[in-house]
């Protein structure tokens, strides 16, 4: 069984930003995919409860996949690693993104945004869930709350286009991943994320000339 060798963060780098497929870098590169391997094995074994019913060699599998996918992010993104921190934990916040982005893409593997649509119109935002977990508000606030919600309702209505609002209710309201969304409006990542700024800038615009500030809004619904 061959042991791991530790690395100062200036030796990963140097190690894994190497050219050529040497041995070294070979052996790094195996160091570091079985650590990433160990971690996610962690995280999907003890920190999923949904993932119980899978059994070790299930779950090994799946961890074996995400830390390739894993390694091949980290050896693409050396360049932006500043050594805030240790190479390897900055490695490892990279595979906890892989894992739990891929596990969600296969959640929504099959999902048409069709599903979002009710005779082709976007539900009223005002029927999302609650914004907010905090304890009941006063009577007044609650009818504050209720004035702000259809105004953001309405501005979602007359201000979005149809595939603003399709995109804002899937990725913003929904939680549904950017990558789904993108294949689903048969877009790309750039064009989408350009989709939902503007969107949220004829938003703001709209709720701001009718005195409404993001700041307001959020303060109301942390009270």
């Amino acid at each position: 069984m061959n042991t791991m060798v530790e690395r100062s963060n200036a030796q990963w780098i140097d190690v894994l930003s190497a050219a050529g497929n040497t041995i070294e870098r070979g052996q790094a590169i195996e160091d570091l995919r079985t650590r990433l391997q160990r971690g996610i094995y962690y995280y999907l074994s003890r920190e999923r409860s949904d993932l119980n019913d899978l059994s070790p060699d299930e779950l090994t599998q799946m961890a074996q996949d995400f830390a390739q996918d894993a390694t091949l992010r980290v050896l693409d993104n050396l360049d932006t690693f500043r050594g805030d921190s240790q190479f390897t934990t900055w490695a490892m916040k990279i595979a906890m993104r892989v894992a739990i982005s891929e596990m969600r893409r296969a959640r929504y593997k099959d999902y048409s945004l069709d599903e979002l649509t009710e005779n082709g119109e976007v539900p009223a935002v005002a029927n999302a869930a609650p914004i907010s977990s905090a304890p009941i508000a006063r009577p007044e606030q609650v009818i504050e709350q209720e004035d702000v919600l259809g105004k953001v309702t309405e501005a979602f209505q007359n201000v979005l286009t149809p595939r603003q609002r399709t995109a804002m209710e899937a990725i913003i309201l929904d939680d549904i991943p950017l990558e789904v969304v993108a294949e689903q409006m048969g877009t790309n990542r750039n064009a989408l994320y350009k989709l939902i700024h503007d969107a949220r800038r004829k938003l703001r615009d709209y709720l701001e000339e009718t005195g409404l500030s993001p700041e307001y809004i959020l303060d109301l619904f942390e009270r």
